[in-house]
Parts: structure tokens; sequence; C-alpha cells
């Protein structure tokens, strides 16, 4: 074991067959992932699709366990599904017969401790999930169900039912995927707002390049499966990014940089 303290996630020459049969023929979905993610890092993972982004999801909550090699994430191993972390994927999936309030607050209502504090601690949840929403411009829309809001306001909520345990940790699968390019953009924004006052960890998994290079300190580009991490690109723009940056030779660089790598990956 050879993680230092200030490393939150530690891959460990991992990888990954789905099933003994396919390991049998060596067959791996992802292979050799190495990977040391610093306390409050923000991380993005790019690559062609079916290259195991997904797959890299799922052992860093515990979904699945690696073949060979370990991970650690918060200085322990990985055993079994994590507690500690929150996840948004591309469809919002918020429950439609529960109010916003009551979406957000699921994760409270089933997840220990909280679920047995439930009942006593309600109000205050309740107020936490309030500020939250808040914080993300759903002031007022806490007793709207999901069919009253838009998209952006789905994906929203989604993202604070993520955060409502506080977690250590959001994982995020294409999140933005299905939005249009504003609201992409103005959740960008609410994005980095939560993460810059928070600062929990994020492992952000996106086909979207200027994406990864607006709100990530370190992208990181997957070869086509079975997938390895080939490229580790630190994003040196200054803090805080406004979209303005967007538009600068220097963002546009990085991001041609990652799009001629993943172009190169394609065609071998």
């Amino acid at each position: 074991m050879t993680e230092t303290a200030d490393n939150f996630v530690d891959f460990q020459n991992v990888w990954l067959a789905y099933n003994d049969e396919l390991l049998a023929k060596d067959h791996f979905a992802v292979e050799d992932i190495n990977l040391q993610v610093k306390q409050g890092e923000f991380i993005a993972i790019v690559g062609p699709s079916g290259c195991g982004k997904s797959t890299f999801m799922k052992l860093t909550t515990g979904l699945k366990k690696p073949s060979r090699g370990e991970i650690f994430v918060d200085n322990q191993p990985v055993t079994g599904p994590l507690k500690i972390s929150g996840m948004a994927f591309q469809a919002p999936s918020l429950l439609p017969w529960r109010t916003t309030l009551d979406n957000v607050l699921l994760p409270l209502e089933i997840v220990e401790p909280f679920r047995t504090q439930f009942k006593a601690r309600k109000a205050e949840f309740e107020a936490r999930a309030i500020k939250l929403l808040q914080t993300v411009g759903l002031g007022g829309y806490e007793r709207k169900f999901p069919w009253e809001l838009s998209g952006g306001m789905q994906q929203r909520a989604s993202i604070c039912r993520a955060l409502i345990h506080e977690p250590k940790m959001l994982l995020l699968d294409e999140p933005f995927g299905a939005l249009d390019a504003f609201t992409r953009e103005e959740l960008w924004c609410t994005l980095r707002d939560l993460w810059t006052e928070q600062k929990f960890n994020v492992i952000l998994v996106t086909h979207d390049l200027r994406e990864s290079v607006f709100l990530a300190d370190t992208v990181y580009v997957m070869s086509k499966s079975p997938g390895r991490f080939v490229v580790k690109r630190h994003i040196d723009l200054p803090r805080p990014r406004d979209l303005e940056v967007t538009y600068t030779p220097a963002f546009t660089d990085i991001v041609h940089e990652l799009r001629s790598h993943i172009g190169a990956i394609r065609k071998s």
C-alpha cells in the first residue's frame, strides 16, 4: 500500500474482467489502472464510447470489485459500496410521485446513519435540502413535482440529491449530456460554485471536452476498450473560471490537444 495521506482516491494496478470466463481469456474491460486523486481534487475522464469510463466509476464506488489490484478511497480499501459518495447520471431519475424536496431527501431516508435519525431530525434535514435547492436556483420549487420542472431543473435537483448527505466524493456520469448547450453551461457554473464552496472530490465522466477543461483540475483520456488511461493533462487555467475563458486561445488549445489524443486512439 503506497498511497499518501493527501491521496483521496488511489487505484493500484487495477484490472477488471466482468466474469470468470472473460478473466480466463484475459479479456478485460479496463486494464492497468494506476490513478491517484488528491483530497478535494476535481478530475474528469474522457474517451470514446465503450472505453470503460462507467466501469471505472463502478470500481470507484465499490459496485464492482477489481479482478486484480487494489483500490483505496479516503485511505480505506474499497471492499463494497461506498457510503461516502454521491452519484448523478445523465437521466435525473427523480421519482415522479415525490416532490422536488422529497426527492432530494430520499438518500437521508435510506442511507445510514441518517435513516434511523430521519423522523427525529426531519425538520433539520428539510432545512438543509431547501438551502441546497436555493443554492442551485431552485428556491420556491420545493413542492413542485418532477413533471413540473424543466430538464435543467430536474438535473439540478438530482445533483442536490447526490449532495444532501454531504458526501466526501461526487461521481457524475454524463450528467449534462441530455441538455441543450445553454442549460449545460449554466449547470457547469452551478457545479463549479458548489465545488468551490464545499471542496468535495469530484470524478466527472463526460464526452464533452469543453466541459472537462472548464470544470476539472486534471483531465484523463481513456483508450478504447480495454480501457486504460493514456493521457493525464493538468488544466492550468486559473480559477475561478468564468464562461468567457471558453473563448480564449489557451482554452481552445487544450481542447484541441485532448481531441487529438482521442482521434489517434480511435484510429488505432
